[in-house]
């Protein structure tokens, strides 16, 4: 499994079930030096594919240093955002929801 991969299945640890309660979310991981993953939220489960899906709600588009910095939260993702390290395409709510979704 690649770096990116790891870093992906790291949040699967940190998942929270009870703010998924009811969700049917897939948040799109596009990384532009790795693999590119994808997570299906539902229903309070957390599911991790690798690839891409057609019917993300979210793409969250970055490099594997970016993804590793915001999931062991040495990087802030808004600052990330703000500095143009982090784009998001589709729902931007969704992208905010990810700091519940999987706390630090």
């Amino acid at each position: 499994m690649s770096n990116v991969g790891e870093t992906i299945k790291s949040m699967q640890s940190k998942f929270n079930p009870s703010a998924a309660a009811g969700l049917d979310l897939i948040y799109q991981f596009d990384i532009t030096d790795g693999d590119n993953y994808y997570l299906v939220v539902k229903d309070g489960t957390c599911d991790i594919q690798e690839g891409n899906s057609d019917a993300a709600n979210v793409t969250l588009i970055m490099d594997s240093a970016t993804l590793k910095g915001i999931t062991t939260g040495e990087t802030d993702g808004m600052q990330a955002f703000m500095g143009g390290k982090l784009r998001a395409e589709g729902d931007m709510m969704l992208a905010l929801k990810l700091s519940e979704l999987f706390p630090g």
